[in-house]
């Protein structure tokens, strides 16, 4: 088997250590590793596979020789250094929002659209996290039934705002738990004991950038322009894994049991729905798992051909590492 170089971009943070432990549990074929940070960490080291790696300061002469950058920096950077890392000949698989929209650029979900990455020209979106959690499970049932309508209502981790968010709600917590004085730096409110609307700003239509980015990231990777869909996304006090709660309406009925099996044999999916034993899908038991978890299979007893479930996936793993890295392994054939 051929061997890689591959750039992890954004090697220092939450996302960028969750891409070092996939590859190493893959058993990726890395021939190079190359972290690339800011200039604040150079002079430190990531580990991986066993060995101390020394992080290189991120600049356009640091994708020489690389054959995929994996970009978990933000939107900012990426499109800093998008051509860049194009002219040096490396496939970008990024992680931000800076091209998910654009029309040449493949959006990618591989338990959904791995054809479309034979049309990219260099570079690759992975989908908002909380997309990517709603279309695994949502995909085979829209294949099996056809969907006409999507009401999401989205629980979002900590994790979702990086490393120093989780530390927030951590601190946060203690200070509650000793009395003293909660302080607020990363969240715009207290993330301990309360839940908010998702910390991004409303858009003209009503709605927050994250729930814009569901709808049309949904969208466009279901390829399904005018698929209607409601989103209401929500910070909750969870370290880590994001849960939903989904309600759809098919063109054909759809009941519970055969939902059940089609998920059961879905990849990318774990069926959590013990009703016996009240056992459903939770942000605890996704958490480091690459399958979304997915329960609560009902009838929506307000419509003849409504189904309602809950799912919780792990957003620093299919929500953006493992959905990168899976990206990767698809592109050199060893999915």
């Amino acid at each position: 088997m051929n061997s890689y170089r591959i750039a992890v971009v954004g090697a220092t943070g939450a996302v960028g250590q969750e891409i070092l432990r996939t590859l190493e549990r893959r058993n990726f074929p890395v021939s190079l590793l190359k972290p690339l940070a800011s200039s604040r960490s150079v002079g430190k080291s990531v580990e991986f596979n066993g060995a101390k790696v020394q992080i290189e300061e991120l600049r356009a002469s640091a994708f020489e020789g690389i054959d995929f950058a994996l970009f978990s920096a933000g939107a900012t950077r990426s499109r800093e250094y998008a051509e860049a890392c194009k002219k040096a000949g490396a496939v970008m698989i990024d992680n931000s929002s800076a091209f998910r929209m654009k029309d040449d650029v493949p959006l990618v979900v591989p338990e959904i659209n791995p054809g479309d990455l034979k049309k990219h020209h260099g570079i690759i979106s992975v989908p908002n996290c909380s997309a990517i959690i709603l279309g695994v499970p949502l995909w085979p049932l829209h294949q099996a039934a056809g969907i006409e309508r999507i009401i999401v209502s989205t629980y979002q981790s900590a994790s979702g705002a990086g490393a120093q968010a989780m530390a927030e709600l951590e601190s946060q917590a203690r200070a509650h738990a000793t009395g003293q004085p909660i302080k607020r730096e990363i969240f715009p409110h207290q993330i301990a004991f309360n839940v908010f609307s998702h910390n991004t700003a409303i858009a003209e239509n009503g709605y927050n950038e994250e729930e814009n980015k569901v709808i049309e990231e949904t969208r466009k990777i279901f390829h399904e322009p005018n698929l209607p869909i409601v989103a209401t996304c929500i910070r909750v006090p969870v370290l880590r894994a994001h849960s939903e709660s989904i309600v759809i309406e098919t063109k054909r009925d759809l009941s519970p049991e055969e939902a059940r099996e089609i998920l059961s044999k879905a990849p990318g999916v774990k069926v959590v729905d013990s009703r016996e034993k009240n056992h459903f899908p939770m942000p605890l038991e996704a958490s480091g798992q690459h399958d979304v978890l997915v329960g609560r299979i009902r009838r929506d007893l307000s419509h003849p051909r409504g189904l309602a479930l809950f799912v919780s996936g792990d957003q620093l793993l299919k929500g953006a590492a493992w959905n990168a890295v899976q990206i990767m392994e698809y592109l050199v054939g060893k999915s």
